[in-house]
């Protein structure tokens, strides 16, 4: 009797919590909107400033001086953030980035996101040196373009270290998109820029099987071919064991690497088949896909023998561990290295939802890149 006094209680309560992270979702939402205009709006100001001459580098240092003098309680404007707020204004407000907007997805991200600025007219007593709050404010006429709505993906500390780092636009669409989509802090952003995402995430996809593709036509932006494992300070020479119980004590940046969407539910999972045991080195589910992914690691070149026994213990969890809601389960097979072309021939008869994976860097062309961004941007619009 009592707990099923307390249940409905507790959802109530759960309620009510649900409330509040809604507003408070909604809230940064608002604040971050606000700091993405302010910098757009200082940094469009004063890059028209700066090329029109009538400002040099030296009236930035004396702008942000006399904020910091005059407006103690106005911070984050040093000359190095006012400048970064020029380059978020004169990047973001290119026609090469617009256009690239529209080719990726539609001319909906490129709508501006207008606000009004006003600024008072108030009097200054000379004798005090105080402003007399007495005349109404006056709209302020900007000289520059209103921001796009795409910006507000994402926040400005990652916008900044999307410029300062990422060269092409298709790579800074890639990231702000990116950044959305896995709610990355900027910590994470950090490294995923470092372990090269990009290339990673949208690169060929000769290492799925056509069951992969066939079944998840997305798998090939969900998935990244190269995983990067510096975090785990592993020898050169280490042993299987080694590397899963490495990667399960780092298992939070393991995720990071796999996409958040994975979470992690048990390592040597034991699948009894016949009178028979074997276990599957980590297993994951997919909440995007909804689907169990087996992880088998290798520590040595990938052999096509590898994939017969992956596809075995996909069978079992089908069979015996997925749910009817649940989709087919997918195998990865994780190995420091692979030929492409017995990865793409063990591939092309394979039915199972596998594929390989490697922890190295691997170069692609740019054609490659940009026909793989498409489909990313594609996937972004329809999610």
């Amino acid at each position: 009797m009592e707990n099923n006094i307390v249940k409905p209680i507790e959802q109530q309560f759960g309620e009510v919590v649900n409330i509040i992270l809604q507003h408070k979702s909604r809230a940064t939402k608002a604040v971050n909107e606000e700091l993405l205009l302010t910098a757009w709006h200082v940094g469009g100001y004063v890059s028209s400033k700066l090329k029109s001459e009538e400002w040099g580098s030296k009236v930035v240092s004396q702008l942000s001086e006399y904020i910091r003098s005059q407006r103690p309680d106005i911070k984050g404007f040093s000359r190095r953030s006012i400048y970064n707020m020029v380059l978020f204004y004169d990047e973001y407000s290119s026609e090469t980035f617009t256009s690239i907007v529209e080719k990726y997805l539609n001319h909906e991200f490129v709508q501006t996101t207008s606000a009004q600025i006003e600024t008072p007219i108030n009097p200054i007593n000379k004798e005090t040196n105080l402003i007399v709050q007495s005349v109404p404010a006056q709209i302020v006429q900007m000289p520059f373009g209103q921001m796009p709505k795409i910006l507000e993906l994402t926040s400005l500390s990652i916008h900044i270290e999307i410029l300062c780092r990422c060269k092409s636009y298709e790579e800074r669409l890639f990231y702000i998109l990116y950044a959305n989509k896995e709610n990355l802090t900027y910590k994470e952003l950090q490294r995923c820029i470092s372990n090269q995402t990009y290339t990673a995430l949208l690169s060929n996809k000769n290492n799925m099987s056509k069951g992969l593709l066939e079944t998840y036509p997305n798998a090939p932006i969900m998935f990244k071919d190269t995983l990067f494992v510096d975090f785990l300070n592993l020898p050169k020479k280490h042993s299987e064991s080694k590397l899963k119980n490495s990667l399960i004590e780092n298992m939070k940046q393991f995720i990071l690497e796999l996409g958040k969407d994975f979470i992690f539910m048990e390592q040597e999972y034991k699948l009894n088949v016949g009178t028979s045991t074997y276990k599957a080195d980590l297993l994951f589910f997919h909440r995007g896909l909804q689907a169990l992914v087996a992880v088998e690691l290798k520590k040595t070149k990938f052999h096509p023998r590898d994939l017969g026994q992956l596809e075995f213990y996909l069978e079992a969890l089908d069979r015996d561990v997925k749910r009817s809601n649940e989709n087919p389960s997918i195998g990865i097979i994780l190995c420091p290295e692979a030929d492409h072309v017995v990865v793409e021939y063990a591939m092309s008869r394979s039915m199972s939802p596998t594929m390989i994976a490697e922890y190295k860097r691997i170069l692609i062309p740019q054609e490659r890149m940009q026909k793989q961004l498409n489909e990313y941007c594609n996937s972004f619009l329809t999610k």
